[in-house]
């Protein structure tokens, strides 16, 4: 069941990314920040999920 959550958070963190992308073509600097930070923190959460599945 957790391997659901896992993917759910890889696409919460691909979206950012995608934010992240289109931020810095706006040059708005504040929403950038945001999508990092939202990009790194569900992307660690995913990864750490998946590792924690794979090796249980």
């Amino acid at each position: 069941m957790h391997i659901v959550l896992a993917i759910l958070f890889l696409l919460v963190a691909l979206l950012a990314v995608v934010s992240v992308i289109r931020q810095l073509k706006y040059k708005n600097f504040f929403a950038l920040a945001f999508s990092a930070l939202t990009a790194a923190v569900f992307g660690f959460f995913s990864i750490a999920t998946i590792i924690t599945e794979i090796s249980a």
